[in-house]
């Protein structure tokens, strides 16, 4: 019965108009509104690319003193919020956490059922700045620690370092939080970014949209593989081994090596020549080169054996665990960089709205197939 064949995973099938990201996987090029990503991370701050983002052009001074200060200004959380976090079980992940908070703050969103254009940006500003305050809060709360209040003062990247660690950081660990917020912010149709779309598109809130992006985002083919990383690196450290052998070891046993290759890019990921140079610095100022030094023999190896490029997992797990960063908080930490994506295309999504309902080609039994008696079976 089937009539054509359908791209499995929609691998290569255009879903969507959209403005904000361009990807050219041949040629390696990542773009927010059509600058190049390297621009950005060399020149931009994450609230300047959020604005980017959810605005499509670059703001003018006064306009990025402002959208700064709304987001510093969002940095609060419902008491009711905090108390829930408090209220999870001892085995609750983080992304669990986030998952359910992000869904329970819409109960305090005076307006949760408003879908227009200057209510989704509202909520943007709250979304973006509760999402970072729910990780490092609940992060103090599972440690028994006092929950530390955030300094509006600060900047987005910096604010959430100081209230994960209770320590003002460092003007390097600030500036490579800030560019590594620039590196995930978006990634056109990715998994957790299309099923925001999707729950946007039949006029849901902004808050169901993010919490299923939360939900695709926490299955370990789309976030997670940068802690596949830091645990291969760890389980490494622990036995003493060398990193090369190690890995040649997983190649012989047909293991796959997290943090390489990319279902889009064909070249080496845009974001990872940045994420390989924020981990080499960090180590060099940390005096702490070791999960640097580690990662490059294994890249230089897979690189020359498989033909394999980094992608931006690779080396955000150094960069991470150099900064002091639980491992389990590497996938709540890129929801704190992509909520600056989802919310430009929930905003794209309801501002020229149609439902998002694709077909299916079906496979099964031809029609007409018989209906057969329960006694004749």
């Amino acid at each position: 019965m089937a009539t054509a064949v359908a791209a499995k995973g929609l691998e290569g099938i255009v879903a969507a108009n959209s403005g904000i990201c361009w990807i050219d996987g041949d040629a390696g090029v990542l773009a927010y509104r059509g600058i190049d990503i390297h621009e950005l991370a060399e020149h931009s701050t994450f609230e300047e690319t959020t604005y980017l983002l959810w605005h499509g052009t670059l703001p003018k001074r006064t306009e990025l003193e402002a959208f700064s200060k709304q987001l510093a200004a969002a940095r609060r959380l419902p008491p009711e919020i905090i108390r829930l976090l408090g209220s999870f079980p001892k085995t609750a992940t983080p992304m669990e956490v986030l998952r359910t908070a992000v869904s329970a703050l819409s109960f305090y969103d005076p307006n949760e059922k408003a879908v227009d254009h200057d209510s989704n940006v509202r909520k943007s500003f709250d979304l973006t700045a509760q999402i970072a305050m729910l990780v490092a809060a609940f992060d103090r709360i599972r440690k028994g620690k006092e929950i530390v209040e955030a300094d509006t003062k600060l900047s987005h990247a910096a604010n959430f370092l100081w209230m994960l660690t209770g320590e003002k950081p460092s003007a390097t660990a600030t500036r490579a939080f800030d560019v590594a917020l620039i590196l995930h912010a978006d990634h056109e149709l990715n998994a957790s970014t299309f099923a925001a779309r999707v729950i946007a598109a039949t006029l849901a809130d902004i808050h169901s949209a993010i919490t299923g992006a939360i939900g695709a985002l926490k299955g370990p083919l789309h976030g997670g593989a940068n802690e596949a990383v830091m645990r291969m690196l760890f389980d490494i450290q622990k036995k003493g081994a060398d990193p090369v052998e190690y890995v040649r070891g997983m190649l012989a046993q047909k293991k796959k090596v997290s943090g390489f290759g990319h279902r889009v890019y064909r070249t080496e990921d845009p974001r990872a020549t940045h994420l390989r140079k924020m981990s080499e610095d960090l180590g060099r100022s940390a005096n702490n080169a070791k999960w640097f030094e580690m990662s490059q023999a294994i890249e230089n190896f897979v690189k020359a054996e498989k033909s394999l490029n980094a992608n931006v997992d690779f080396y955000s797990a150094s960069t991470y665990t150099t900064l002091g960063i639980d491992l389990d908080l590497f996938t709540p930490i890129f929801a704190i960089s992509r909520i600056a994506g989802w919310a430009a295309h929930v905003i794209e999504q309801l501002d020229d709205n149609r439902l998002i309902r694709p077909r299916a080609e079906y496979i099964g039994p031809e029609y007409p197939a018989k209906y057969v008696p329960m006694g004749e079976r």
